[in-house]
């Protein structure tokens, strides 16, 4: 079935575009176009910054709503969105190869989860307080919303890393425009409609679709109070540079090069831990950030621990990203399979060894397709090592005691997952502690909404999800009495 769309949506309503230039949107799985929507430009930003800028200034609007009427309001949208789960998951699927076995328990979910959470903190949320001074007086301190958030999306999550910023963002009482990635557009129209149905007023939540510039163009429009990004490090480095001379409060969710530290004493019974192991190192076909791509080995059990990553990457089904039963679907463009390839290409010619996977899967003829690689014997300065590849290839590097894994761990540009299995739990959070990473699992890996989200280093500044991201969306102000 082919997909097209004509409008944006924009200020409550559905807009013709300014331009007649179209995205087509080509199947991951057959490399056949399935779809165009319109493509945006400089002045549908206008528009849609303009219908947010009049949404949040609104003396009677959503900034101003009693949280408890915001609460409700997300609390319908949940329940719309709800409705469009199979719709979502078809969207996103279809579009960037994540199996649907994954798209169905995080992007047809997780913004409903993120939504429902936020309005139960948005009601028991108290937005000022009267502090004792020193000097004899007091003060009292007020958070307000910061105003209307440019939220650039990735096409790897497109949902969940969209609601990552709009579900605190619309509690706190900012208002948005989206740009999610040309990838993936097709899941921002079914978010659209769920947004009209739970009668969100016209002008909080806006989404224009659209490339690079359409994204610069929103990071550096005057009417834009905080951006908020998820992506790559390169691009979140331009923002940041933008931000920085603007003054412009800015979150970024950046790239990673996560380790996985197999400590001695893990245990490496796949029947056990193969579900957890798979999720923290080759999620959604490896096109995750926080991924653990980089797994540490002790010297003592190295050939064990290559043997049961081989075991698990070979056993994985590689296929259709629509059948229930694949586990690796392809990769999201032509664009970032070639990507791929060429590490694997670079991990060879460096002296690494592929011990399973390490091309295209047979019988899968058309589609992006790469088989799920091994790689052993990797040196961590390698590019494979140090560098995001976005697949489904994981590097064995071998280290010797905990203080060397810890060593190599922390010898990395980047900093926002990772993840230490263990059958001693407090030797386990005592090595997650020394490891510089604004993220890490115990024997697993699973992001909670409760609890912050990001990273140091080059994987970007500030944090998303717990508490600490309705405060990412406030501003304070002292009033001193």
């Amino acid at each position: 079935m082919t997909v097209q769309r004509d409008r944006f949506y924009i200020g409550g309503t559905w807009r013709t575009p300014a331009s007649s230039a179209k995205i087509s949107v080509i199947s991951p799985n057959t490399e056949q176009v399935i779809g165009q929507v319109p493509d945006g430009d400089p002045s549908d930003i206008d528009a849609a910054v303009a219908a947010a800028r009049a949404a949040f200034d609104d003396p009677s609007g959503w900034s101003h709503w009693a949280p408890a009427q915001r609460a409700d309001a997300m609390d319908r949208l949940a329940d719309a969105l709800d409705k469009r789960v199979p719709d979502m998951v078809q969207a996103v699927s279809s579009q960037n190869g994540m199996p649907v076995a994954v798209s169905e328990k995080l992007e047809a979910v997780f913004p409903q989860l993120l939504l429902r959470y936020y309005a139960g903190m948005l009601r028991e949320a108290s937005f000022e307080e009267t502090r004792p001074g020193l000097l004899g007086g007091s003060t009292l301190v007020g958070r307000a919303p910061i105003g209307v958030v440019g939220a650039i999306v990735p096409w790897n999550f497109p949902q969940a890393l969209a609601a990552f910023k709009y579900a605190p963002g619309l509690a706190a009482g900012c208002t948005f425009v989206i740009k999610p990635s040309p990838e993936t557009v097709f899941d921002s129209y079914v978010l659209a409609e769920a947004i009209e149905e739970a009668r969100i007023p016209a002008g909080v939540i806006n989404i224009v679709p659209g490339g690079r510039e359409v994204g610069a163009y929103l990071v550096e429009h005057p009417d834009i109070d905080k951006v908020a990004f998820t992506g790559s490090t390169g691009a979140g480095r331009s923002i940041a540079e933008a931000c920085g001379r603007l003054l412009r409060p800015v979150t970024l969710e950046l790239g990673g090069k996560s380790a996985a530290i197999i400590l001695d004493d893990a245990n490496l019974d796949l029947a056990a831990i193969g579900e957890q192991l798979f999720g923290a190192t080759l999620l959604n076909n490896g096109q995750t950030c926080y991924l653990g791509t980089r797994v540490l080995a002790p010297k003592s059990r190295y050939q064990e621990i290559v043997d049961v990553f081989t075991a698990l990457a070979g056993s994985l089904q590689v296929g259709d990203s629509l059948d229930p039963q694949t586990q690796i679907g392809p990769m999201a463009s032509a664009r970032q399979r070639e990507r791929v390839e060429s590490y694997i290409a670079k991990g060879i010619g460096d002296g690494a060894r592929v011990t399973v996977g390490g091309g295209r899967p047979e019988g899968l003829d058309r589609g992006w397709f790469v088989q799920p690689t091994i790689f052993a014997d990797v040196d961590n300065r390698s590019a494979i090592a140090q560098e995001e590849i976005f697949g489904p290839v994981l590097s064995l590097i071998p280290y010797e005691g905990d203080d060397d894994a810890i060593r190599i761990a922390n010898d990395s540009a980047y900093g926002l997952g990772g993840s230490v299995w263990t059958g001693d739990h407090d030797r386990g959070v005592e090595v997650a502690r020394r490891v510089k990473s604004g993220t890490i699992g115990i024997n697993n890996y699973l992001p909670d909404p409760t609890a912050p989200f990001g990273g140091v280093k080059a994987s970007g500044l500030g944090r998303e999800l717990g508490p600490e991201a309705l405060s990412a969306y406030l501003e304070t102000k002292s009033i001193y009495l």
